[in-house]
C-alpha cells in the first residue's frame, strides 16, 4: 500500500476513526451498561450491610470498584512513559497501539463471563486489563496527532476524532439499551444476558474497527535503527524528554494547567450518574436520557469550539470552556431533589456539559501538540500528558470522596471542583502564545 503524506485526508480519515473504535469502550462499558451490570450482580450477592467479599475482605460494591479504576489509572500511570520511551527509540508506536487495543478488547470481550459472586475476580480483573488497554492504546494514538497533520489542521482533525467517536458510541449504546430492555426481540433469555452480550460487542467493535485505522497509520515515520539495548535506550529517552520538558515553561504551565482542569472534568463525568440518582433521586432511565443527551451535544460541541479556535485561537477557547465548567459546578450546586422538574433542570446540565465535554478534550489535545518543540518523542511527551490526565482522575476522585466524607453532601463537593477550573484559568494566562496557539 502506498504511504500517505502527512496532511492527506485519507490518513488523517484513518487516524480520526480510531475514536470512532475505542469510543464505544468509554460510554457502554465505562458510563452506562456495565456500570449498572455491576450494581445490580452485586446487588444479588451482597450481604444484609450491603458488602460483598473479595480477596477475604468486606468491601461495598462501588468502592471496590471504583478502587479498581483507580488501580488501572495507576499502572498505565506508570508503565506508559516507560513504553512511550521504547516506543520513540525503537519507532514502534503502532505496534504498542496494537498490542493494548487487542489487550482491551479481548479484556472487555472477557467480561460476559462475570455471572455472579463465584466469578467476581473475572469483573475485578477484566476490567482493570480492559481499562488499561484502552487508556493505554490512547496514549500512542494521540501521539500520532503531530506525525498525521499539520499543526494548522490540529484543532479540526483533533475534533474529528472525538465527533467520530461520539457518533459510534451512541449507535451501539442505543442497539445495547433495546437488546438489555427488550431481549425477547432477539431471542435472549434476559437482560443480564443482554447485558453480557454487549460486552462482547464492543470488544468486536473495538478491534474490528481499528483495523482501519491500522491499514494506513504509518510505523517507524523518522526510521529508526535501535540498538539491541532498546530498553536501556528507551530510558534513556524518556529522561531526555524529561529533561527537555522541564526546561520549556509554557509546556509546564499548561500541563499544571491541565491536571487542574482534568480533575474537575474527569470527575465530574465520572460522578454525574451516581449525582444524579443518589443526591436528586433520578430514576435509571433519566439518567440514561442525560448520557445520550451530552453525547449528542458533545458532537456540536466538538465542531463548535474547533472553529471557534481557528478563528479566535486555542487558548481564548480552551478559557471559555473551563468558565462554562465552573459554571457547571454552581448550577449543579443550586439543584436538589425537592425541586419541580429537577429532572428538566438536570436534562440542562447535561446538554451545558455536552458542549463542553467533547470541545475541552479536543482542544486540550491539539494545544498540546502544537505547544511540543521540535522532537521525534511524541509518544513519550504524550504520555507525560496521559500520566497528568491520570493522576488528576485518581486525585480528583479522592479529594470528592473526602470532601463527601466531610460535608455530608455532593452539591458541597461539586461546588468545591469550581476552584480548580478557576486555578487552571490563571494558569493558562502564562502560557506563551506561539505562531499556531495564541
Amino acid at each position: 500500500m502506498m504511504k500517505l503524506k502527512k496532511g492527506d485526508k485519507k490518513l488523517i480519515n484513518a487516524w480520526a476513526f480510531y475514536d470512532w473504535a475505542n469510543s464505544v469502550y468509554s460510554l457502554v462499558i465505562s458510563t452506562a451498561v456495565f456500570p449498572i451490570y455491576y450494581s445490580g450482580i452485586t446487588e444479588a450477592f451482597a450481604n444484609i450491610e450491603g458488602k460483598i467479599t473479595f480477596l477475604g475482605t468486606q468491601w461495598n460494591p462501588t468502592t471496590l470498584y471504583n478502587y479498581t479504576l483507580a488501580l488501572a489509572f495507576l499502572i498505565v500511570a506508570f508503565i506508559s512513559p516507560i513504553l512511550s520511551g521504547i516506543a520513540d527509540y525503537t519507532g514502534n508506536k503502532l505496534k504498542f497501539l496494537k498490542g493494548f487495543c487487542l489487550l482491551g478488547s479481548v479484556s472487555v470481550m472477557s467480561l460476559f463471563f462475570f455471572e455472579g459472586e463465584s466469578t467476581l475476580w473475572v469483573g475485578i480483573v477484566f476490567t482493570i486489563l480492559a481499562s488499561i488497554g484502552f487508556w493505554g492504546s490512547i496514549v500512542f494514538y494521540n501521539a500520532y496527532l503531530p506525525e498525521i497533520a499539520f499543526p494548522e489542521q490540529q484543532d479540526k482533525v483533533s475534533a474529528k476524532g472525538f465527533m467520530l467517536g461520539y457518533i459510534g458510541s451512541i449507535l451501539l449504546l442505543l442497539f445495547s439499551l433495546v437488546m438489555v430492555n427488550k431481549p425477547e426481540l432477539f431471542g435472549i433469555p434476559n437482560a443480564a444476558f443482554a447485558s453480557r452480550l454487549t460486552f462482547v460487542l464492543v470488544g468486536i467493535w473495538w478491534f474490528g474497527f481499528a483495523q482501519i485505522t491500522y491499514r494506513r497509520l504509518p510505523n517507524n515515520v523518522y526510521n529508526r535503527k535501535p540498538a539491541k539495548d532498546f530498553i536501556w535506550k528507551g530510558l534513556q529517552e524518556l529522561k531526555v524528554v524529561l529533561t527537555e520538558l522541564k526546561e520549556d515553561v509554557s509546556l509546564k504551565y499548561f500541563l499544571v494547567s491541565f491536571f487542574m482542569f482534568s480533575v474537575g472534568v474527569q470527575t465530574i463525568i465520572l460522578m454525574a450518574g451516581i449525582f444524579g440518582s443518589q443526591e436528586l433521586g433520578l430514576p435509571t432511565i433519566n439518567l440514561i436520557v442525560v448520557i445520550l443527551l451530552v453525547q449528542f451535544v458533545g458532537i456540536i460541541g466538538a465542531f463548535l469550539f474547533s472553529r471557534l479556535s481557528s478563528k479566535f485561537g486555542n487558548l481564548l477557547a480552551l478559557k471559555l470552556t473551563i468558565f462554562i465548567w465552573a459554571l457547571v459546578c454552581f448550577i449543579a450546586f443550586l439543584l436538589d431533589k425537592s425541586q419541580e422538574s429537577v429532572n428538566v433542570y438536570f436534562y440542562g446540565l447535561g446538554a451545558l456539559i455536552g458542549l463542553v465535554m467533547g470541545a475541552i478534550q479536543s482542544l486540550s489535545r491539539s494545544t498540546y501538540s502544537k505547544l511540543l518543540p521540535k522532537t521525534k518523542d511524541h509518544a513519550t511527551y504524550f504520555s507525560f500528558y496521559d500520566v497528568t490526565e491520570k493522576i488528576a482522575i485518581v486525585f480528583g476522585m479522592l479529594v470528592f470522596g473526602f470532601l463527601i466524607s466531610v460535608t455530608g453532601s455532593m452539591q458541597w463537593s461539586v461546588l468545591f471542583l469550581a476552584i480548580f477550573f478557576i486555578i487552571s484559568f490563571v494558569l493558562l494566562m502564562f502560557v506563551k502564545k506561539t505562531k499556531y496557539v495564541n
